[in-house]
C-alpha cells in the first residue's frame, strides 16, 4: 500500500503534486478574507488574527525541514497524508475556537504543520528524484505554476463562500475539500525504497552540515529571506495600504491579489524553463533587482486602480519565480537524496522573512502611521538579494562528480 514497485512517472508526479499545491497554497493565500469577520464575531482586535497568521508562517518554516526529512526518509505519500489531515484540522480549529491564545497556537501548529507537509519543501524531493536533470528546473516551474493557479482560482471562491454560507461554514467546506482531494492524490506519490548505488550514502546530519558549510547554500538562504519578507508584507498589507491611500473599493485589492496569482503562473513556468538554459543564479539576481525596481516605480507613480493592477501583474511575474530556480540549484549542487530536507531548510529562512515582513509592517504602521519605511526596506532588501545571488556556484559538489 505504501511502497511502489517502481517510481511514478514525471507526468503523474506533476499532476498529483499540482493538485496538492493548488489546494495548499490557494487556501492559504485567501486567509486575509477571514480577518474582519472572525475579529468581529469574537470581539478581537485585528492583532489576534494577524498574530495567528504570523505564527502559522513561522511554524510552517520551522517544521519544514523536519517534514522534508520525513519525505526523504519515509516517502512523500505518507507526509502528504499526514499534512492533509493536519491542514483540515487547522481549518476546523479556526472555525470553532473562540479563545485568542488557543486560536493563535492551534492555527500556528495545525495549519503550519499542514503546509510544511503539503507545500513546496515536502514535494520537491520526489519531483527532483523523478525528473531527469535536464528537466528538473522546468518541473519545479510547473509545480510553482500550480501553486499560483491555486491562488488565482481559490481566492475568489473563498470570498464567495464566506458571503454565501458564512465564514465558519466556509472553513468546514475547505477542510473537507482538502481531505477529499489531497488524500487520493497522495497515493499517486508512492515511491520505491530509495537506494543510492554510487558512493557512500549521506546521513541527515552529514547532508545538513555539508549544506550549512557551503557558501552558495548560505547565499540562497539569505536571498530567500528577502523573498519571504517582500511577498508576505505585500500580500497581507496591500489592502490596508490601498484603503489608506484613498482606494476604498475592496474589489481593487481582491483583483490585484488575483492578478498576482494569474501572472505568477507564467512567471513560475518560464523561470523554470529558462533555468534549464541559463545560469540560475543570474536569473535569481534579475528577479530580485526587478522586484526592487517595480516596487520603487509603484511608489513613485500616481496611485490609481490601473497602477495597482499593473503593479500586481508585474509582481505576479516575479512572485514565486524564485522557487524553481532555488530548488534547481539545490538539486544540482547537492543531489536529490536529501532534496526535501534541504529545500525545507532554505524555506525556513523564507518564513523568517515572512514573519518579519508581516509583523514589521504592522508595527511600523502603528508607530509611524504609514508604510513608507517598510516599502523602503523592501526595496533595499531586493537590491541586497540581487547582489548576494550573483556569486553562487552552481557546479555539483566533488562527491557527486566522483559518483
Amino acid at each position: 500500500m505504501f511502497v511502489a514497485d517502481r517510481a511514478p512517472s514525471l507526468k503523474t508526479v506533476l499532476l498529483a503534486t499540482g493538485v496538492v499545491l493548488t489546494l495548499a497554497m490557494g487556501v492559504r493565500h485567501g486567509f486575509g478574507f477571514w480577518m474582519q469577520p472572525i475579529s468581529q464575531a469574537n470581539g478581537w482586535t485585528r492583532e489576534t488574527y494577524s498574530l495567528a497568521q504570523a505564527m502559522q508562517n513561522l511554524m510552517w518554516g520551522a517544521l519544514g525541514p523536519f517534514a522534508g526529512m520525513a519525505a526523504d526518509r519515509f516517502g512523500t505519500m505518507r507526509v502528504v497524508l499526514v499534512g492533509a489531515v493536519s491542514y483540515a484540522a487547522g481549518l476546523f480549529w479556526m472555525a470553532l475556537v473562540k479563545d485568542p491564545m488557543w486560536f493563535v497556537l492551534g492555527t500556528g501548529l495545525f495549519v503550519g504543520f499542514g503546509l510544511a507537509c503539503t507545500a513546496f519543501g515536502a514535494v520537491s524531493g520526489i519531483i527532483g528524484r523523478v525528473a531527469p536533470p535536464e528537466k528538473r528546473s522546468w518541473a519545479f516551474g510547473i509545480s510553482g505554476a500550480a501553486s499560483s493557479f491555486g491562488q488565482f482560482m481559490l481566492m475568489p471562491i473563498e470570498q464567495q463562500l464566506i458571503s454565501a454560507v458564512g465564514w465558519q461554514n466556509a472553513f468546514y467546506i475547505l477542510g473537507a475539500l482538502v481531505v477529499a482531494l489531497m488524500v487520493p492524490m497522495s497515493f499517486y506519490l508512492r515511491e520505491p525504497a530509495v537506494t543510492h548505488t554510487h558512493g557512500a550514502q549521506q546521513s541527515i546530519r552529514e547532508a545538513a552540515s555539508e549544506a550549512l558549510g557551503n557558501r552558495s547554500f548560505l547565499l540562497l538562504v539569505a536571498g530567500y529571506f528577502v523573498c519571504g519578507f517582500q511577498l508576505v508584507f505585500i500580500g497581507v498589507h496591500m489592502p490596508a495600504y490601498l484603503k489608506d491611500k484613498g482606494i476604498a473599493n475592496p474589489n481593487v485589492a481582491v483583483l490585484a491579489l488575483a492578478l498576482i496569482g494569474l501572472f505568477n503562473i507564467f512567471g513560475s513556468y518560464y523561470a523554470g524553463k529558462l533555468g534549464g538554459r541559463f545560469p540560475k543564479r543570474y536569473l535569481l539576481s534579475m528577479i530580485y533587482f526587478a522586484r526592487a525596481a517595480v516596487i520603487a516605480l509603484f511608489l513613485l507613480a500616481p496611485l490609481m486602480p490601473l497602477s495597482v493592477y499593473l503593479f500586481a501583474a508585474a509582481m505576479g511575474v516575479l512572485w514565486l519565480s524564485t522557487v524553481p530556480l532555488t530548488n534547481g540549484i539545490i538539486a544540482g549542487v547537492f543531489g536529490v537524496q536529501h532534496m526535501s530536507m534541504l529545500a525545507g531548510m532554505v524555506f525556513f529562512s523564507h518564513q523568517l522573512g515572512s514573519f518579519l515582513g508581516v509583523w514589521l509592517g504592522g508595527y511600523l504602521y502603528s508607530v509611524q502611521g504609514n508604510y513608507n519605511m517598510v516599502w523602503g526596506i523592501a526595496i533595499a532588501l531586493g537590491v541586497m538579494a540581487g547582489l548576494v545571488n550573483l556569486p553562487i556556484n552552481e557546479r555539483p559538489l566533488a562527491r557527486l562528480k566522483a559518483a
